[in-house]
Protein backbone atom coordinates (compact mmCIF):
# COMPACT_ATOMS: atom_id res chain seq x y z
CA UNK A 1 0.00 0.00 0.00
CA UNK A 2 2.82 2.39 0.85
CA UNK A 3 4.42 1.92 -2.58
CA UNK A 4 1.02 2.52 -4.21
CA UNK A 5 0.53 5.78 -2.26
CA UNK A 6 4.00 7.02 -3.14
CA UNK A 7 3.41 6.34 -6.84
CA UNK A 8 0.10 8.18 -6.61
CA UNK A 9 1.75 11.26 -5.10
CA UNK A 10 4.54 11.23 -7.68
CA UNK A 11 2.21 10.87 -10.64
CA UNK A 12 -0.47 13.29 -9.39
CA UNK A 13 1.58 16.44 -8.85
CA UNK A 14 -1.45 18.48 -7.89
CA UNK A 15 -1.52 16.49 -4.65
CA UNK A 16 2.20 16.64 -3.93
CA UNK A 17 4.13 19.53 -5.52
CA UNK A 18 2.32 22.46 -3.91
CA UNK A 19 2.09 20.87 -0.42
CA UNK A 20 5.79 19.94 -0.54
CA UNK A 21 6.72 23.49 -1.59
CA UNK A 22 4.64 24.98 1.24
CA UNK A 23 6.16 22.64 3.82
CA UNK A 24 9.68 23.22 2.50
CA UNK A 25 9.33 27.00 2.73
CA UNK A 26 7.96 26.80 6.26
CA UNK A 27 10.74 24.48 7.43
CA UNK A 28 13.42 26.57 5.68
CA UNK A 29 12.22 29.73 7.46
CA UNK A 30 12.14 27.89 10.80
CA UNK A 31 15.72 26.62 10.41
CA UNK A 32 17.06 29.96 9.24
CA UNK A 33 15.34 31.97 11.99
CA UNK A 34 16.60 29.64 14.71
CA UNK A 35 20.17 29.87 13.39
CA UNK A 36 19.84 33.65 13.09
CA UNK A 37 18.52 34.08 16.63
CA UNK A 38 21.25 31.82 18.03
CA UNK A 39 23.94 33.81 16.23
CA UNK A 40 22.47 37.23 16.96
CA UNK A 41 21.84 36.59 20.66
CA UNK A 42 25.33 35.13 21.03
CA UNK A 43 27.12 38.08 19.43
CA UNK A 44 27.12 40.20 22.58
CA UNK A 45 28.39 37.26 24.63
CA UNK A 46 31.21 36.65 22.15
CA UNK A 47 32.25 40.30 22.06
CA UNK A 48 32.47 40.46 25.85
CA UNK A 49 34.32 37.15 25.84
CA UNK A 50 36.89 38.33 23.32
CA UNK A 51 37.60 41.63 24.94
CA UNK A 52 37.09 41.04 28.67
CA UNK A 53 36.18 37.62 29.99
CA UNK A 54 37.31 34.91 27.60
CA UNK A 55 35.29 31.71 27.40
CA UNK A 56 37.27 30.70 30.48
CA UNK A 57 39.81 32.72 32.47
CA UNK A 58 42.64 31.64 34.78
CA UNK A 59 43.95 33.96 37.51
CA UNK A 60 45.01 33.79 41.13
CA UNK A 61 42.37 33.36 43.81
CA UNK A 62 43.23 36.74 45.32
CA UNK A 63 43.00 38.44 41.90
CA UNK A 64 39.64 36.75 41.19
CA UNK A 65 38.11 38.21 44.36
CA UNK A 66 38.91 41.76 43.24
CA UNK A 67 39.11 41.32 39.47
CA UNK A 68 36.90 44.36 38.78
CA UNK A 69 39.58 46.55 40.40
CA UNK A 70 42.37 45.01 38.26
CA UNK A 71 44.75 44.33 41.21
CA UNK A 72 48.04 43.66 39.42
CA UNK A 73 49.78 43.32 42.80
CA UNK A 74 47.82 40.04 43.04
CA UNK A 75 48.72 38.93 39.50
CA UNK A 76 50.01 35.52 38.55
CA UNK A 77 53.77 34.98 38.58
CA UNK A 78 55.52 32.38 36.41
CA UNK A 79 52.75 32.91 33.90
CA UNK A 80 54.74 31.24 31.13
CA UNK A 81 54.82 27.99 33.05
CA UNK A 82 51.08 28.17 33.76
CA UNK A 83 50.41 28.92 30.09
CA UNK A 84 52.37 25.81 29.07
CA UNK A 85 50.46 23.74 31.66
CA UNK A 86 47.10 24.91 30.35
CA UNK A 87 48.08 24.13 26.78
CA UNK A 88 49.06 20.62 27.86
CA UNK A 89 45.88 20.06 29.87
CA UNK A 90 43.49 21.57 27.32
CA UNK A 91 45.22 21.58 23.91
CA UNK A 92 41.94 22.19 22.09
CA UNK A 93 41.58 25.63 23.72
CA UNK A 94 43.39 28.77 22.51
CA UNK A 95 45.16 30.38 25.49
CA UNK A 96 46.53 33.94 25.70
CA UNK A 97 48.15 36.00 28.46
CA UNK A 98 46.78 39.45 29.22
CA UNK A 99 47.54 42.32 31.59
CA UNK A 100 45.02 45.02 32.48
CA UNK A 101 46.31 48.25 33.93
CA UNK A 102 45.39 51.86 34.58
CA UNK A 103 47.27 55.08 35.02
CA UNK A 104 47.94 58.55 33.69
CA UNK A 105 48.96 59.43 30.12
CA UNK A 106 51.32 62.40 29.87
CA UNK A 107 52.00 64.07 26.51
CA UNK A 108 55.11 66.28 26.32
CA UNK A 109 55.60 69.38 24.21
CA UNK A 110 58.69 70.20 22.12
CA UNK A 111 60.56 71.15 25.28
CA UNK A 112 59.74 67.96 27.12
CA UNK A 113 57.26 69.69 29.43
CA UNK A 114 53.75 68.39 30.03
CA UNK A 115 51.38 69.58 27.30
CA UNK A 116 48.34 67.38 28.07
CA UNK A 117 47.36 64.65 30.50
CA UNK A 118 44.50 62.23 30.89
CA UNK A 119 43.57 59.08 32.83
CA UNK A 120 43.64 55.86 30.83
CA UNK A 121 42.87 52.21 31.14
CA UNK A 122 45.12 49.82 29.29
CA UNK A 123 45.37 46.30 28.01
CA UNK A 124 48.53 44.33 27.33
CA UNK A 125 48.21 41.75 24.54
CA UNK A 126 50.47 39.55 22.46
CA UNK A 127 50.65 41.80 19.40
CA UNK A 128 54.13 41.08 18.05
CA UNK A 129 54.09 37.31 17.60
CA UNK A 130 54.32 35.91 14.04
CA UNK A 131 50.63 34.96 14.22
CA UNK A 132 48.87 37.85 16.02
CA UNK A 133 45.83 35.87 17.16
CA UNK A 134 44.79 38.45 19.72
CA UNK A 135 44.76 41.28 17.17
CA UNK A 136 42.53 39.21 14.89
CA UNK A 137 40.30 38.14 17.77
CA UNK A 138 39.64 41.77 18.75
CA UNK A 139 39.42 42.97 15.14
CA UNK A 140 42.01 45.66 15.81
CA UNK A 141 42.91 46.03 12.13
CA UNK A 142 39.27 46.65 11.25
CA UNK A 143 38.98 49.20 14.07
CA UNK A 144 41.92 51.34 12.97
CA UNK A 145 41.15 54.98 12.22
CA UNK A 146 44.68 56.25 11.68
CA UNK A 147 48.12 54.67 11.56
CA UNK A 148 48.78 50.93 11.81
CA UNK A 149 49.07 48.10 14.30
CA UNK A 150 52.23 47.97 16.47
CA UNK A 151 55.08 46.44 14.51
CA UNK A 152 57.92 46.74 17.00
CA UNK A 153 58.46 47.06 20.77
CA UNK A 154 57.53 50.40 22.32
CA UNK A 155 54.53 51.06 20.06
CA UNK A 156 50.94 51.25 21.30
CA UNK A 157 47.41 51.90 20.11
CA UNK A 158 45.22 54.62 21.57
CA UNK A 159 41.53 55.41 21.16
CA UNK A 160 40.79 58.04 18.50
CA UNK A 161 38.78 60.46 20.64
CA UNK A 162 41.36 60.19 23.42
CA UNK A 163 44.15 60.97 20.97
CA UNK A 164 42.31 64.02 19.67
CA UNK A 165 41.76 65.28 23.20
CA UNK A 166 45.45 64.85 23.99
CA UNK A 167 46.52 66.18 20.61
CA UNK A 168 48.62 63.17 19.57
CA UNK A 169 48.66 60.97 16.49
CA UNK A 170 50.66 58.19 14.86
CA UNK A 171 54.36 58.75 15.39
CA UNK A 172 53.95 60.91 18.51
CA UNK A 173 55.16 59.74 21.90
CA UNK A 174 53.54 59.75 25.33
CA UNK A 175 54.50 58.67 28.84
CA UNK A 176 52.52 56.23 30.90
CA UNK A 177 52.58 56.96 34.65
CA UNK A 178 51.27 54.31 37.00
CA UNK A 179 52.16 51.83 39.71
CA UNK A 180 54.20 48.69 39.37
CA UNK A 181 53.25 45.19 40.43
CA UNK A 182 55.02 45.87 43.73
CA UNK A 183 53.33 49.20 44.41
CA UNK A 184 56.09 51.54 43.26
CA UNK A 185 55.62 54.42 40.84
CA UNK A 186 56.61 53.73 37.23
CA UNK A 187 56.97 55.81 34.05
CA UNK A 188 57.34 54.31 30.58
CA UNK A 189 57.46 55.89 27.13
CA UNK A 190 55.37 54.64 24.22
CA UNK A 191 55.03 55.70 20.59
CA UNK A 192 51.57 55.94 19.04
CA UNK A 193 51.34 53.40 16.21
CA UNK A 194 47.68 53.99 15.43
CA UNK A 195 44.29 55.06 16.76
CA UNK A 196 41.15 52.96 17.20
CA UNK A 197 37.42 53.59 17.30
CA UNK A 198 35.79 51.33 19.90
CA UNK A 199 32.21 52.62 19.72
CA UNK A 200 31.91 52.51 23.51
CA UNK A 201 32.09 55.84 25.33
CA UNK A 202 33.89 54.50 28.39
CA UNK A 203 36.64 53.03 26.20
CA UNK A 204 36.86 55.86 23.70
CA UNK A 205 37.31 58.25 26.60
CA UNK A 206 40.72 56.76 27.39
CA UNK A 207 42.05 53.39 26.18
CA UNK A 208 45.56 52.18 25.43
CA UNK A 209 46.50 48.80 23.95
CA UNK A 210 50.15 47.75 23.94
CA UNK A 211 52.28 44.65 23.54
CA UNK A 212 52.29 42.51 26.64
CA UNK A 213 56.09 42.47 26.88
CA UNK A 214 56.18 46.28 26.88
CA UNK A 215 53.56 46.32 29.61
CA UNK A 216 55.56 43.82 31.65
CA UNK A 217 58.61 46.07 31.43
CA UNK A 218 56.56 49.14 32.29
CA UNK A 219 54.87 47.57 35.32
CA UNK A 220 57.83 45.49 36.50
CA UNK A 221 55.86 42.28 35.86
CA UNK A 222 58.55 39.97 34.51
CA UNK A 223 56.96 36.63 33.48
CA UNK A 224 53.71 37.70 35.15
CA UNK A 225 50.17 38.14 33.88
CA UNK A 226 46.95 39.32 35.42
CA UNK A 227 44.95 36.68 33.60
CA UNK A 228 45.17 33.91 31.04
CA UNK A 229 42.07 33.71 28.86
CA UNK A 230 40.95 30.68 26.90
CA UNK A 231 38.74 30.43 23.82
CA UNK A 232 37.05 27.37 22.37
CA UNK A 233 38.20 26.48 18.83
CA UNK A 234 34.68 26.61 17.37
CA UNK A 235 34.60 30.32 18.20
CA UNK A 236 31.42 30.19 20.28
CA UNK A 237 30.90 30.10 24.02
CA UNK A 238 29.69 26.72 25.27
CA UNK A 239 28.36 27.01 28.80
CA UNK A 240 28.44 23.28 29.53
CA UNK A 241 32.01 22.80 28.34
CA UNK A 242 33.24 25.95 30.09
CA UNK A 243 31.74 24.97 33.45
CA UNK A 244 32.99 21.39 33.14
CA UNK A 245 36.50 22.58 32.29
CA UNK A 246 36.67 25.11 35.12
CA UNK A 247 35.39 22.58 37.66
CA UNK A 248 37.95 19.98 36.58
CA UNK A 249 40.80 22.50 36.71
CA UNK A 250 39.81 23.87 40.12
CA UNK A 251 39.58 20.35 41.52
CA UNK A 252 43.33 19.97 40.93
CA UNK A 253 44.12 22.95 43.19
CA UNK A 254 41.27 22.71 45.70
CA UNK A 255 43.57 21.49 48.50
CA UNK A 256 46.16 24.23 47.93
CA UNK A 257 45.71 26.86 50.71
CA UNK A 258 47.80 29.50 48.91
CA UNK A 259 45.75 32.60 48.00
CA UNK A 260 47.89 32.90 44.87
CA UNK A 261 46.95 29.43 43.66
CA UNK A 262 45.34 29.49 40.21
CA UNK A 263 41.59 29.39 39.75
CA UNK A 264 39.60 29.07 36.53
CA UNK A 265 36.28 30.79 35.99
CA UNK A 266 33.87 30.32 33.10
CA UNK A 267 32.43 33.40 31.42
CA UNK A 268 29.09 32.93 33.18
CA UNK A 269 30.83 33.11 36.57
CA UNK A 270 32.46 36.47 35.95
CA UNK A 271 30.90 39.85 36.64
CA UNK A 272 27.30 40.16 35.46
CA UNK A 273 27.67 37.74 32.55
CA UNK A 274 25.92 34.86 34.35
CA UNK A 275 22.43 36.45 34.28
CA UNK A 276 23.00 37.64 30.73
CA UNK A 277 24.00 34.17 29.50
CA UNK A 278 20.88 32.71 31.12
CA UNK A 279 18.71 35.51 29.74
CA UNK A 280 20.09 34.92 26.25
CA UNK A 281 19.38 31.20 26.46
CA UNK A 282 15.81 31.68 27.73
CA UNK A 283 14.85 34.39 25.27
CA UNK A 284 16.35 32.46 22.39
CA UNK A 285 14.05 29.57 23.29
CA UNK A 286 11.02 31.88 23.67
CA UNK A 287 11.49 33.59 20.31
CA UNK A 288 12.14 30.31 18.53
CA UNK A 289 9.12 28.66 20.19
CA UNK A 290 6.81 31.51 19.15
CA UNK A 291 7.95 31.23 15.54
CA UNK A 292 7.64 27.44 15.56
CA UNK A 293 4.08 27.72 16.87
CA UNK A 294 3.21 30.33 14.24
CA UNK A 295 4.72 28.23 11.43
CA UNK A 296 3.03 25.12 12.81
CA UNK A 297 -0.34 26.86 12.60
CA UNK A 298 0.36 27.83 8.99
CA UNK A 299 1.31 24.30 7.98
CA UNK A 300 -1.50 22.82 10.07
CA UNK A 301 -3.93 25.05 8.19
CA UNK A 302 -2.35 24.00 4.87
CA UNK A 303 -2.88 20.34 5.76
CA UNK A 304 -6.43 21.09 6.82
CA UNK A 305 -7.29 22.87 3.58
CA UNK A 306 -5.62 20.14 1.54
CA UNK A 307 -7.84 17.55 3.16
CA UNK A 308 -11.03 19.58 2.72
CA UNK A 309 -10.35 20.14 -0.97
CA UNK A 310 -10.27 16.38 -1.52
CA UNK A 311 -13.78 15.75 -0.21
CA UNK A 312 -15.00 15.10 -3.76
CA UNK A 313 -12.32 12.45 -4.27
CA UNK A 314 -13.11 11.00 -0.85
CA UNK A 315 -16.81 10.84 -1.71
CA UNK A 316 -16.12 8.87 -4.88
CA UNK A 317 -13.89 6.44 -3.00
CA UNK A 318 -16.54 5.91 -0.35
CA UNK A 319 -19.23 5.46 -3.00
CA UNK A 320 -17.11 2.74 -4.60
CA UNK A 321 -17.18 0.83 -1.32
CA UNK A 322 -13.84 1.78 0.23
CA UNK A 323 -13.92 1.72 4.02
CA UNK A 324 -13.85 5.04 5.85
CA UNK A 325 -10.98 3.89 8.08
CA UNK A 326 -8.89 2.90 5.05
CA UNK A 327 -9.46 6.29 3.38
CA UNK A 328 -8.53 8.07 6.60
CA UNK A 329 -5.32 6.06 7.05
CA UNK A 330 -4.21 6.62 3.42
CA UNK A 331 -4.68 10.38 3.82
CA UNK A 332 -2.52 10.34 6.95
CA UNK A 333 0.19 8.28 5.24
CA UNK A 334 0.20 10.68 2.29
CA UNK A 335 0.63 13.65 4.63
CA UNK A 336 3.48 11.81 6.39
CA UNK A 337 5.32 11.37 3.06
CA UNK A 338 4.71 15.02 2.12
CA UNK A 339 5.85 16.19 5.55
CA UNK A 340 9.04 14.11 5.45
CA UNK A 341 9.99 15.16 1.92
CA UNK A 342 9.17 18.83 2.58
CA UNK A 343 11.03 18.83 5.90
CA UNK A 344 14.14 17.26 4.38
CA UNK A 345 14.19 19.72 1.48
CA UNK A 346 13.43 22.70 3.73
CA UNK A 347 16.08 21.67 6.25
CA UNK A 348 18.68 21.32 3.49
CA UNK A 349 17.94 24.76 2.03
CA UNK A 350 17.70 26.35 5.47
CA UNK A 351 21.09 24.96 6.51
CA UNK A 352 22.71 26.07 3.25
CA UNK A 353 21.44 29.65 3.64
CA UNK A 354 22.39 29.74 7.33
CA UNK A 355 25.86 28.38 6.55
CA UNK A 356 26.48 31.02 3.89
CA UNK A 357 25.55 33.81 6.31
CA UNK A 358 27.51 32.15 9.12
CA UNK A 359 30.66 32.15 6.97
CA UNK A 360 30.29 35.41 5.07
CA UNK A 361 27.88 37.33 7.29
CA UNK A 362 25.83 40.43 6.48
CA UNK A 363 27.89 43.61 6.65
CA UNK A 364 26.18 46.35 8.71
CA UNK A 365 29.30 48.45 9.31
CA UNK A 366 27.62 51.42 7.67
CA UNK A 367 25.05 51.39 10.48
CA UNK A 368 27.57 51.07 13.32
CA UNK A 369 30.01 53.96 12.66
CA UNK A 370 33.02 53.14 14.78
CA UNK A 371 31.49 50.33 16.82
CA UNK A 372 33.62 47.66 15.14
CA UNK A 373 35.40 46.43 18.25
CA UNK A 374 32.75 46.06 20.93
CA UNK A 375 29.74 45.97 18.62
CA UNK A 376 29.63 43.49 15.73
CA UNK A 377 29.80 45.02 12.27
CA UNK A 378 28.65 41.76 10.68
CA UNK A 379 25.48 39.80 11.43
CA UNK A 380 26.11 36.05 11.40
CA UNK A 381 23.97 33.01 11.95
CA UNK A 382 25.09 30.05 14.04
CA UNK A 383 24.23 26.47 13.11
CA UNK A 384 23.70 24.17 16.09
CA UNK A 385 22.71 20.47 16.27
CA UNK A 386 19.12 21.53 16.94
CA UNK A 387 18.87 23.04 13.47
CA UNK A 388 19.11 19.56 11.94
CA UNK A 389 15.80 18.41 13.44
CA UNK A 390 13.80 21.38 14.70
CA UNK A 391 12.18 21.92 11.29
CA UNK A 392 10.43 18.55 11.48
CA UNK A 393 8.19 19.88 14.27
CA UNK A 394 6.17 22.20 12.02
CA UNK A 395 7.02 20.38 8.80
CA UNK A 396 5.93 16.87 9.70
CA UNK A 397 3.80 16.92 12.83
CA UNK A 398 1.77 20.02 11.97
CA UNK A 399 1.05 18.82 8.43
CA UNK A 400 -0.09 15.42 9.69
CA UNK A 401 -2.17 17.03 12.47
CA UNK A 402 -3.97 19.23 9.94
CA UNK A 403 -4.75 16.24 7.73
CA UNK A 404 -5.97 14.21 10.69
CA UNK A 405 -8.32 16.99 11.72
CA UNK A 406 -9.65 17.41 8.19
CA UNK A 407 -10.07 13.65 7.84
CA UNK A 408 -12.38 13.42 10.83
CA UNK A 409 -15.13 14.62 8.53
CA UNK A 410 -14.87 11.32 6.63
CA UNK A 411 -16.54 9.46 9.47
CA UNK A 412 -19.41 11.97 9.51
CA UNK A 413 -20.38 11.41 5.87
CA UNK A 414 -23.77 9.72 5.39
CA UNK A 415 -24.99 8.03 2.17
CA UNK A 416 -27.72 10.54 1.37
CA UNK A 417 -25.41 13.54 1.63
CA UNK A 418 -22.68 11.69 -0.27
CA UNK A 419 -24.87 11.11 -3.38
CA UNK A 420 -26.14 14.69 -3.20
CA UNK A 421 -22.55 15.95 -3.32
CA UNK A 422 -21.71 13.66 -6.24
CA UNK A 423 -24.72 14.89 -8.23
CA UNK A 424 -23.46 18.45 -7.99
Amino acid sequence: MIRFLVKGLVRDRSRSVLPVIVVSLGVMLTIFLHAYITGFMGDTIEINARFSYGHVKVMTRAYALEMDQVPNDLAMTEAGEMLATLRDMYPEVEWSERIRFGGLIDVPDEHGETRAQGPAMGLGLDLLSPAPVEAERLNLAGSLVRGSLPGKPGEALISESFSQRLGVGPGDSFTFIGSSMFGGMVMHNFTVAGTLAFGVEAMDRGMVIAGIEDVRIALDMDDAAGEIVGFFPEGFYNERNAVRMSDSFNAVYKDDPDEFAPVMKSLSRQGTMGPYVELTRVWSWYITLVFIIAMSLVLWNAGLLGGLRRYGEIGIRLAMGEEKGHVYRTMIWESVFIGIVGSVIGTAFGLVIAYIIQVHGIDISGMMEGATLMMPDTIRTRITPMDYWIGFIPGLFSTVAGTMLAGIGIFKRDTARLFKELET
